[in-house]
Parts: C-alpha cells; sequence; structure tokens
C-alpha cells in the first residue's frame, strides 16, 4: 500500500498539480466575485481546496493496484451512495442528487465517474485475454449501466453520459476488437440518429419535459425564449468582457455575473471567467485544461501497465468531457446541463472527486519505470 521503494519521486508530475493548484486558484477567485452577502461559498471552497491537495498528496502515495484490488467493494459502495440519494437524498433546484453530510452536500455521481473508471481498469486488465470476444463489451457493459441507470433516475442526464463517454474511450484504450466495433458503428450511427429524432417528438418517453424542453430550445432559441434565458444571459455577461475583462477596464463592483445567471458559481462559472477575465483571461483557463488533460493522456502513455493507462485514459476522458460540455453550455452551443467545470465550479462533492483522480494519476506517474507482468 505505502511501498515507496517501488517510487520514483523524480517522475512525480509536480508541474500537473501546480497546474491544479492554479485552476482551482483562479475558480476560488471567481466565486469570491459573485459571492452573495452572508453566503460563505469562497471559505468553503477554499477549506475544500486544501482538503483536496492533501487526498492529492494521501492518495499519489497509495498504489493504484492496491486500490483496484478494492473495486468489489468500491462498486457495493458506489451503488450503495447512489440508492441512497434515491430513498434519503436531498433535493436542490427540483433534482434529487445529494445527501446531507452536514458541512456539505455530497453528490454521489461525483465520487461515481472516479469509482467508475477505477472499476473499467480492473475488469479490462482481467479480460486481457479475451478483448476479441463480445463478453469483454458486454459484462463491463452491463457493469456500467447499473450505476448509469441509477444516477439518470436521479434526472442527472449529464452525470450519465459522462460515465457513458468514459466507457467509450476505455473500451477503445482496451483495445477491443475492431470486428465487434465496426458492426457497433455501423448500427449504432443510425439508432443514434434515430434517438436524436425520437426524443424531440411529443410522444417521447425517454426524458423527463424540461429536458426535452432544453434540447429543442438549442434548435428552436426564439421559440424556447424562457428555456434559453439562462444561456442567452450567460452569452451577454462573457460578451460584456471583451478582451481583456471587466476587472481591468471597470472594477470589480462591475461584475454582474450573480445577478443576471442563476447559478454562476457553479454550473455556469465560465460566464464570471469571461466577464471578469475578458477573452484572454478564457483563453488562458481552456488553455490551461487543455495542458492538464494533456499531461494525464500522457502519464497514460507511458503508464507501467495496463492498469494503469486505463485509469489515466479514464481520467483524462472524464475531464475533457465535462469541460467541452460545461463551456459548451455556458456558450449556447449545446444544452443546458447541471455538469460543474473541474477545479473552477463552486461544489466540494467535484472538487474532491476531481482531487482523488489526479492523486491517483499521480500515483501512476511515479511507477511509469516500474516492469511489471
Amino acid at each position: 500500500m505505502f511501498n515507496f521503494k517501488q517510487y520514483n519521486f523524480k517522475n512525480y508530475n509536480i508541474s500537473l498539480i501546480i497546474l491544479v493548484i492554479l485552476q482551482t486558484s483562479i475558480g476560488a477567485f471567481l466565486i469570491r466575485l459573485v459571492q452573495r452577502e452572508g453566503e460563505n461559498i469562497f471559505v468553503k471552497q477554499i477549506l475544500g481546496i486544501i482538503v483536496g491537495l492533501f487526498i492529492i498528496g494521501l492518495v499519489s502515495v497509495i498504489d493504484y493496484h492496491f486500490i483496484c484490488e478494492l473495486y468489489i467493494l468500491m462498486y457495493i459502495f458506489n451503488l450503495g451512495l447512489l440508492i441512497a440519494v434515491k430513498l434519503v437524498g436531498v433535493e436542490i433546484y427540483g433534482a434529487q442528487r445529494w445527501l446531507d453530510m452536514g458541512f456539505f452536500n455530497l453528490q454521489p455521481s461525483e465520487l461515481s465517474k472516479v469509482i467508475m473508471i477505477l472499476v473499467m481498469a480492473k475488469l479490462y486488465t482481467m479480460l486481457r485475454e479475451k478483448m476479441n470476444s463480445v463478453l469483454a463489451l458486454i459484462i463491463p457493459g452491463i457493469i456500467m449501466a447499473i450505476p448509469t441507470y441509477l444516477i439518470l433516475i436521479q434526472t442527472d442526464l449529464s452525470s450519465s453520459m459522462v460515465l457513458m463517454f468514459i466507457f467509450v474511450m476505455i473500451v477503445f484504450a482496451a483495445g477491443l476488437s475492431y470486428k465487434i466495433i465496426f458492426p457497433i458503428i455501423i448500427i449504432g450511427i443510425p439508432l443514434a440518429l434515430g434517438l436524436f429524432w425520437y426524443v424531440q417528438q411529443d410522444f417521447q418517453i425517454i426524458l423527463e419535459d424540461y429536458q426535452q424542453e432544453r434540447l429543442l430550445s438549442i434548435l428552436n432559441q426564439e421559440e424556447y425564449a424562457d428555456t434559453m434565458y439562462q444561456q442567452d444571459n450567460s452569452i451577454q455577461v462573457i460578451g460584456s468582457g471583451r478582451l481583456s475583462g471587466k476587472l481591468l477596464t471597470e472594477g470589480i463592483h462591475s461584475i454582474q455575473s450573480d445577478t443576471f445567471v442563476p447559478v454562476s458559481e457553479s454550473d455556469f462559472i465560465f460566464s464570471v471567467a469571461g466577464e471578469a477575465l475578458g477573452f484572454i483571461g478564457s483563453c488562458v483557463i481552456i488553455l490551461i485544461y487543455c495542458i492538464i488533460i494533456f499531461k494525464i493522456f500522457n502519464i497514460a502513455r507511458h503508464a507501467a501497465d495496463r492498469m494503469g493507462m486505463l485509469i489515466a485514459t479514464g481520467v483524462a476522458s472524464m475531464f475533457m468531457f465535462q469541460v467541452f460540455v460545461n463551456i459548451g453550455v455556458a456558450t449556447a452551443i449545446l444544452p443546458n446541463t447541471g455538469l460543474p467545470l473541474p477545479f473552477l465550479s463552486y461544489g466540494l462533492s467535484s472538487l474532491l472527486s476531481s482531487m482523488i483522480a489526479i492523486g491517483i494519476v499521480s500515483n501512476i506517474s511515479l511507477q511509469q519505470k516500474i516492469k511489471r507482468g
């Protein structure tokens, strides 16, 4: 578990940790800008960052092979949390996705993303010799489908889509036979197009009414002006930052994201970045994300074994999908979803889960020259 002799600390990816600290610091600053009177979300976020950095340090020296050996217990624990949400969960903004932990509300779907990356990496390491078999897709697919469904019935479509994307990326990285992939693609593309048409119809039963409205609002923005209110305001606020942002030109009191964009401290934190830091600042934030994701993929490429490669691939895929979707929503390219921006958005569940993922990836980098069978 803590066998320090097997680690090459020269490989510790300090630059990755620095980038994470930089991004979380920018996030805390943006949260402070839109904190309303009487709120203490800035203090909670700072405490979350401190605890998160401790978690990175701790998890980075725990052998990821040891963690993955507990995959059955982790999976059962994950299902237990998701079921508890359905039974005794806290409802916020009309969605029941949280467990009241006293100091903060835990969102198990955030932790579920990391747990399922570890579970899938373990399964596909065990199935290494059977990647030409359909069972290599069916068995992990069923195992992934159960928590995905439990998250979906929380009306958390966005998090369930994150899990599906992670699964697809890990399957691809695991080397599933093209004899299986090609038929799936040939059948899957027409099915996906048909599904996209179906969920737009009045008789569809897959999406909730508000989810369907959000989808239709992107396709027919003028017809669904009320549904687009939050995103329309987000675009205007981002545009008001212009090139260099209001902080430099008009001062801190000119920031109006908290007034015009609901939940600006969380799901729409990028609108705050656009207003306060402008186009240049927003590009810097996106660049930092690109470097973080590139570094994690690079760790995957140099991982000591298959399991490490799959874990790092899953983590990079998780961040990549969430960044793309969150910014896409804030700029009205994609339908509105409740997906946080990693390291930037307010929310201790998302922050700490992301820190755990960075800690595991850091451990993989420590072992990249260790040869295993």
